[in-house]
């Protein structure tokens, strides 16, 4: 990143690293529908085995990735304060981490994977494919963890078109290697949705070696001296990384489990009730990539101005990143809003779907306006590490407040399914709120301190 002194040149620079973010995100979300696709056209019972599989690794992945975020605020306000060799540091400590996490990871599969899975209404097949997609998945969690901590140093370093190049390439390699493991062509083995896990496990492979080769190879990370030597672990920073980055990953995995407590609550409405909410929320995942990649990109450049003590240059960021958020949401909002039917129809062709699943577009139009505002703020805040608060005001929105009033909507209301989403607008707006007001007592605060 380079320091910017008009609000041109700071939308400029803002734009150069949040639209390969955004790029980037979109194509993690398409080789997940890509799997879940391929696997369907394989055959229901792969669909549904890959499709429970993927909503069991989901939360876990983004929660403990989450975790690594923690190398973005160091890493910007690192370079932003001009302490450019704490950088290399910082990297190598957040690979210990990444070690850490792996362990974790496999430890937590290993004792929950089969419980979980015996305890769900399945066919033997659909069980079957499930657990083998996440053990093969589970072969690609050492490259995709590496793959996490190098990915975001190369963002904090202002240089996310590499990430988003690498993203793109990955893509259509995925995609291929679905081809040929699901469906057994070229005289590779046919393994139906477990293919899924063994190309996405492969895809994380490739994509760890290529971003360590530029790593090891590009001037800027040469400059830096990144991965030129491994330092002992220092468990001060270790520390750090892990009680800066828990709690972002923690708020992380509030967010996306919800979702998922949800559709188990749905349970017992039936195949159709199901099958709509998950094609609005599929949809609203989608949408949701811009104010999380404008989050990501506002963690850097909120880091950045931070370490220099220029609060004033942060805060520009912060209005640009929000007000870019919220005019993208009334715009698809309104296209929703117009559109919900069509855009229902690309999920199923069962009409009585296609209904519900419109009509649940239409509330989801009412959380995207409050995504609009929390998740760039998380951002902001992030880039201050000012993470313990996001969790507690995130987790008591959601949980708290969201969930159990939908609860109490479905159950003692005439609303029906649609209370859950009701408390879930209501804990996403009350969630917003909090943010917003404890980002404009930061600010003040650091305002201050700068004085």
């Amino acid at each position: 990143m380079l320091e910017t002194f008009t609000l041109s040149g700071k939308i400029q620079q803002f734009m150069k690293i949040f639209f390969p973010i955004l790029v980037t995100q979109v194509a993690f979300y398409l080789i997940s529908f890509f799997d879940t696709v391929m696997a369907g056209r394989y055959g229901s019972a792969d669909l549904a085995g890959v499709g429970v599989g993927a909503s069991l690794w989901a939360p876990v992945y983004t929660g403990l990735t989450g975790i690594l975020l923690a190398v973005a605020p160091l890493v910007s306000q690192a370079m932003g304060a001009r302490k450019e060799r704490e950088v290399k540091r910082i990297v190598v400590q957040a690979l210990y981490v990444s070690v850490l996490i792996i362990v974790v990871t496999l430890v937590l599969g290993l004792l929950f994977v089969n419980p979980i899975l015996n305890q769900m209404e399945l066919s033997g097949e659909a069980r079957r494919v499930a657990r083998v997609y996440l053990i093969t998945l589970g072969f690609g969690i050492i490259p995709m963890f590496i793959f996490f901590v190098l990915r975001t140093l190369v963002d904090s370093l202002g240089k996310s078109n590499i990430t988003m190049v690498l993203l793109l390439f990955s893509l259509p390699i995925n995609v291929a290697f679905n081809y040929l493991f699901i469906f057994g062509k070229f005289g590779f083995p046919e393994l139906g949705g477990v293919g899924a896990g063994v190309a996405t496990a492969i895809t994380y492979w490739l994509l760890c070696i290529a971003i360590t080769g530029i790593v090891l190879k590009g001037e800027l990370f040469q400059r830096l001296g990144i991965l030129r030597r491994f330092y002992k672990p220092d468990f001060t920073r270790i520390k750090e990384l892990v009680f800066l980055g828990a709690p972002i990953g923690l708020a992380i995995f509030s967010e996306v489990s919800i979702f998922s407590a949800v559709t188990l609550l749905l349970g017992a409405y039936g195949d159709v009730v199901i099958g709509a909410y998950q094609a609005a929320i599929n949809f609203a995942s989608f949408v949701y990539m811009l104010p999380l990649s404008a989050a990501s990109a506002l963690t850097i450049t909120v880091g950045y101005e931070v370490g220099a003590k220029r609060v004033k240059d942060a805060v520009q960021y912060i209005w640009i990143g929000l007000l870019l958020c919220i005019a993208v949401s009334l715009f698809s909002g309104g296209l929703l809003y117009l559109q919900n039917e069509r855009v229902a129809a690309l999920y199923s062709n069962d009409p009585e779907v296609i209904n519900l699943a419109a009509h649940f577009m239409i509330l989801a139009i009412f959380f995207q306006l409050s995504d609009a505002v929390a998740a760039p703020t998380q951002g902001a805040l992030r880039g201050f590490k000012d993470v313990n608060a996001t969790f507690v005001l995130t987790i008591s929105a959601y949980w708290v407040i969201g969930l159990p009033l939908g609860f109490y909507f479905e159950r003692f209301t005439t609303l029906g399914p649609d209370g859950y989403w009701w408390g879930l607008i209501i804990g996403l707006a009350v969630g917003a709120t909090l943010l917003l007001l404890r980002l404009v007592y930061l600010v003040k605060k650091s305002k201050e301190v700068v004085r």
